[in-house]
């Protein structure tokens, strides 16, 4: 079976840093383009940062730039967001995702295989 667990949500003041992780179960991550999302109250889900198979590509949201860096570990099987310099507007769940394209891709709907999501909250 399949799985996405995200963990490392949490709450920090503006300017502070978190880094998520996405442990996966029952496939190897490293043969599967990744993304991480996020959904805010009220708002649709958005691509915030993705990467392709071979990591090459890497995709950013532009209000995250030189904020945020994605990674993979191929060893844990587990991929990371790493977030800095956390603002107001950061605040929402956060998801990772598994898509089967080969390439960079932060289009929702090519992910097949999403994990629960974890909640991230910025604030004073």
């Amino acid at each position: 079976q399949l799985q996405l667990v995200e963990s490392g949500g949490g709450l920090v003041q503006p300017g502070g840093s978190l880094t998520l992780s996405c442990a996966a179960s029952g496939f190897t991550l490293d043969y599967y383009a990744i993304g991480w999302f996020r959904q805010a109250p009220g708002k649709e889900r958005e691509g915030v940062s993705c990467i392709s198979r071979r990591d090459a590509n890497p995709y950013y949201k532009d209000s995250v730039k030189g904020r945020f860096t994605i990674s993979r570990d191929n060893a844990k099987n587990t991929v990371y967001l790493q977030m800095n310099s956390l603002k107001p507007e950061d605040t929402a769940v956060y998801y990772c995702a598994a898509s089967g394209r080969w390439y960079t891709t932060c289009q929702a709907y090519e992910y097949a295989s999403w994990g629960q999501g974890t909640q991230v909250t910025v604030s004073s």
